[in-house]
């Protein structure tokens, strides 16, 4: 990959993260330090992975506002792929992430610049989800455990074996909490061919590709929310000024909702958001308009940079986008993992995208 590609990769994870982790801007710090050093990250398709490879699948656990106190460390990404490695008896030849979303996206990348591994391009989202157990691997039935995890003060702890995919997010939650609600993980490692037949393919191109028709509307002084929405099949939903933010970070996760006034098209009109890391559900004037596992994506109205739900506050002038989710989301197994009844909504999923519901 370039230093131009993990640039436009940093912008279009962003946005793909749906409030959760923001702009990866303290790994893409990182990242060109490792460029400088001469340690780029290697991208490789998945159908390029033998059948047998060995993939290490990384992310951090926690709230994201804990990252922008105790700043993202390389060597710290590293520590639970290196214990997953021990543990296994078997080296990795490549590496990807959990979710294309934020943070986590460009964590891969730094494991495989130090580690000299190439980096595939997939991930388990398509997206960012606050939980483990929210992923393609899980919804096709895949254990999440052995589940590595590290913190900063050199903690260490292995989930050899858990009940199901939930019992892991459950026991991991507890031990990240207790951590000070930040760790890096490397779950079950999976072969070439399980990546193939049960990850989002193509997803870090994706993110590129997004970032980058973002960078070329700035340059062109064009608006960066249509090169999205054109970009993605995505859906303008409102306008308007942060009103008002609740937040807290409880059990690992920040929570809270965001009301957005509307001007322009929008006057006279209020935007309301859940979230639960990312950006949840949403309503217009109390009708709901939009729900996982479609995104949700709150972006800076001139900029088009993604605002997170620890860094959204009073007076930011946003537009409020959605992008469809993939297909395997929104299938009746992952709706049972990722639907709004999977967040503790009593609703059916609806979405405004065409032919999505």
């Amino acid at each position: 990959m370039t230093a131009d590609e993990v640039e436009s990769l940093a912008i279009g994870a962003g946005v793909l993260g749906t409030g959760g982790g923001t702009h990866p801007y303290v790994e893409l710090l990182n990242l060109r330090k490792l460029y400088r050093q001469g340690k780029p990250a290697r991208l490789i398709d998945p159908a390029a992975l033998a059948d047998d490879a060995t993939v290490a699948v990384v992310g951090f656990m926690g709230a994201p506002l804990v990252t922008k106190e105790r700043l993202t460390d390389p060597a710290h990404a590293l520590r639970p792929v290196t214990m997953m490695a021990d543990h296994t008896g078997r080296p990795f030849d490549a590496v990807m992430t959990i979710e294309i979303g934020g943070e986590n996206s460009l964590l891969p990348l730094m494991v495989g610049a130090l580690m000299g591994i190439p980096v595939v391009d997939a991930d388990t989202m398509g997206r960012a989800f606050p939980e483990a157990q929210m992923s393609s691997f899980a919804i096709r039935g895949l254990p999440l455990a052995p589940f590595a995890m590290a913190d900063i003060r050199d903690n260490r702890l292995i989930i050899d074996r858990a009940a199901s995919q939930l019992w892991t997010e459950r026991i991991g939650r507890g031990v990240c909490t207790e951590m000070g609600s930040i760790v890096a993980t490397c779950s079950a490692p999976r072969t070439g061919r399980e990546v193939r037949e049960n990850a989002l393919l193509g997803s870090i191109g994706k993110a590129i590709h997004l970032g980058q028709a973002v960078r070329d509307a700035r340059q062109r002084h064009e608006s960066p929310i249509r090169a999205v929405l054109a970009a993605e099949r995505g859906l303008h939903l409102f306008t308007g000024k942060v009103a008002d933010v609740a937040r807290r970070t409880t059990q690992g996760f920040v929570r809270g909702v965001a009301i957005i006034d509307g001007f322009d098209e929008h006057a006279g009109s209020r935007f309301s958001a859940d979230f639960q890391n990312e950006f949840t559900i949403g309503w217009i004037d109390g009708d709901l308009a939009v729900m996982v596992p479609d995104l949700i994506c709150v972006l800076d109205a001139v900029s088009g940079e993604a605002i997170g739900t620890e860094t959204i506050r009073y007076g930011q002038r946003v537009a409020v986008v959605s992008l469809p989710a993939d297909p395997l989301l929104t299938s009746d197994e992952g709706l049972a993992i990722v639907g709004p009844k999977a967040f503790g909504y009593d609703l059916d999923y609806v979405s405004p995208h065409p032919g999505s519901s």
